[in-house]
């Protein structure tokens, strides 16, 4: 397991980072000559755009907090064979992006050398591959130390330059408002859209963050807030400064805007705002990219050396590697623009795919599935989202629908020959088929697995009242049953494990009830006896789905936590009462129980509640 070194900052500095780039600095003056001055109101609904898939990323990030998440979370919800597409689609999309950002650091070098020729920008592009490859390497925790001094950098020169240009924009350089019509504002916001898809990175260095329930959802929201606000307000400054016929397909928008209103002082600030950006983004794309094959070699995708970490850095240095590698093959022998494409449709795809995968969780019916933060209006707003992304993916173009087609054919080869022989891991479509089906569901791998998360998620270490779920009798009764035969069931299966005379203790349950009722509220009883003997306790849990009948005067009871102690433990007794208290009263107890396919899921629910532990 990987060491959790990552805090609230470095996840706002790793979401925000990775989206400011090419976006800010090279797309607007490209938008700007297909939509006008309603690009500002473009880049405002690519935002909104990335919403339904930052609820929906941080929601499975939250559930499953595992390295390489946007692979895990598709394979663990619709299976291997879209896991292995996934896995590779994410890979190669974080790396192509990050690949583009030290291209664009290389290509600042023509500012400071004129005479540079493009050997020279995939030196510099290399060299700062090789750079960040260190700094991973050597660091977690340093990469994200570096990571937030770069980006504190760059917003502090975007703030700068949007209070310098802000007086200088004059109102009528967004008249006509609409020059290309309603349709190409809305194409537009297609085209940058891609901007914004950085923001959901840090979901796949989950597993290193500190505290995930809560750094996640907040970091991830204030990077889209901060990020989102300066995008439009850069934007703005940018088309009220600059002349249409200067800012319309300029490869360069932001520094003319800023040389326009603060001389080469502010074009200088610019360059260096450009270069931070590219970097941020570099740096945040080789930590999350290297994370996709280590968690694919962990579950037997790829091969398992991927998923070896370092001895003393504790770091992936062969998915580094490899994902470095790619990187600098890329930038001495590939052409980018339709590769650019490639990615951009391919990560949408991706969030096509994050969706799905949010609805198959959601309603799979799998108890130990516990996100901390839950998406709302689920399923709607996943299908109403996943139809708009479809649509993106078709005005992409040709060539990369052609492209990403190969590249799922690859995916599928792989893993027929590859794959398919090495996994047999069940997953949340599959299981939630067989609820479907059927109302008897084994357990499952997965929801051990999705247990065992929740569990190091929020650092709960088993006490003794745990480990006396864990090996517990669990009576899962369909039939209306009267308080006695329940006795009877009780006294027979626990007269076995005590070595009890099953009559005795019956005799006890029945004089107990005599004594005063064990109905605690409406629907819930905690039957307890004293047994002879010392260190004598034991938990035994019953779900009788239409009832048990106590007395006519109050209504059945479904759920039962019994009892059985010997003197000596009445004090643990009552600390296991303010247990089961907890458990029964935290929201949702009683959906979660009666939802259960199995007596196991039933131990889930106990297991993964949030009471405190001893």
């Amino acid at each position: 397991m990987l060491k959790k070194q990552l805090g609230l900052l470095s996840v706002f500095s790793i979401a925000a980072g990775a989206m400011i780039s090419s976006g800010l600095f090279i797309l607007p003056g490209l938008a700007y000559a297909k939509a006008g001055p309603s690009v500002v109101i473009s880049y405002l609904l690519a935002g909104l755009l990335m919403i339904p898939s930052m609820l929906s990323k941080v929601e499975l990030a939250t559930a499953m907090p595992k390295a390489g998440g946007s692979y895990f979370f598709v394979e663990r919800s619709l299976g291997p064979l879209m896991g292995t597409f996934a896995g590779l689609a994410n890979w190669l999309a974080i790396a192509l992006n990050a690949t583009f950002a030290m291209i664009g650091i290389g290509a600042l070098a023509t500012i400071l050398f004129p005479q540079s020729d493009q050997m020279t920008i995939k030196m510099v592009s290399a060299a700062a591959c090789l750079f960040f490859l260190v700094i991973n390497l050597v660091s977690v925790k340093g990469t994200g130390g570096l990571q937030t001094g770069l980006v504190v950098g760059l917003i502090a020169i975007l703030v700068v330059f949007v209070v310098k240009a802000v007086p200088f924009v004059e109102s009528h350089k967004f008249s006509p408002f609409l020059p290309f019509g309603t349709k190409n504002m809305f194409a537009v916001a297609g085209m940058v859209f891609v901007s914004f898809g950085g923001l959901t990175k840090v979901i796949d260095v989950s597993e290193e963050i500190h505290n995930s329930s809560r750094n996640i959802p907040l970091g991830m929201f204030l990077a889209f807030f901060v990020v989102n606000v300066l995008y439009v307000l850069v934007v703005f400054a940018i088309v009220g400064v600059l002349q249409p016929e200067v800012l319309s397909g300029s490869l360069t928008p932001i520094e003319f805007a800023a040389k326009a209103v603060a001389g080469t002082a502010g074009e200088i600030l610019i360059g260096i705002g450009a270069f931070l950006a590219f970097a941020t983004t570099a740096n945040a794309g080789l930590l999350s990219a290297s994370r996709t094959p280590m968690a694919m070699s962990r579950d037997g995708l790829v091969p398992q050396f991927l998923s070896q970490t370092g001895k003393k850095f504790h770091t992936p240095h062969w998915s580094l590697l490899l994902t470095a590698g790619f990187m600098l093959f890329v930038i001495f022998t590939l052409s980018i623009e339709n590769l650019v494409k490639t990615a951009s449709t391919i990560m949408i795809v991706m969030f096509i795919l994050m969706n799905a995968s949010v609805i198959i969780m959601r309603y799979s019916g799998i108890q130990a599935y516990r996100p901390t933060f839950k998406a709302p209006f689920t399923p709607w707003m996943e299908i109403v989202i996943i139809i708009v992304y479809l649509f993106l993916i078709f005005e992409m173009g040709y060539v990369p629908l052609v492209m990403t087609g190969v590249f799922a054919v690859i995916a599928m080869v792989w893993y027929l020959f590859y794959v398919q022989k090495r996994i047999d891991r069940q997953s949340a479509i599959v299981y939630l088929v067989k609820t479907i089906v059927s109302r008897h569901i084994e357990r499952t791998g997965l929801e051990e697995e999705l247990k065992q998360l929740a569990l190091q998620r929020d650092q709960i270490i088993m006490d003794r009242f745990d480990e006396l779920i864990e090996n517990c009798i669990i009576l899962d009764i369909n039939e209306k049953i009267c308080a006695t035969d329940l006795f009877h069931k009780v006294s027979q299966v626990l007269s076995k494990k005590l070595n009890v005379d099953a009559n005795k203790l019956y005799e006890l349950f029945i004089q107990r009830e005599k004594e005063s009722a064990t109905i605690i509220k409406p629907g819930l009883a905690i039957p307890h006896v004293v047994v002879e003997g010392q260190k004598v306790f034991e938990i035994l849990l019953v779900r009788c789905r239409k009832g048990v009948i106590f007395s006519e005067l109050q209504e059945p009871v479904k759920t039962v936590f019994v009892l059985i102690g010997s003197s000596d433990e009445r004090n643990y007794h009552l600390r296991a009462l303010m247990s089961i208290a907890h458990i029964v009263s935290e929201p949702g107890f009683e959906k979660r129980w009666f939802a259960a396919k199995n007596v196991e899921q039933l131990r889930d629910i106990v297991h993964l509640s949030g009471r405190k532990r001893d």
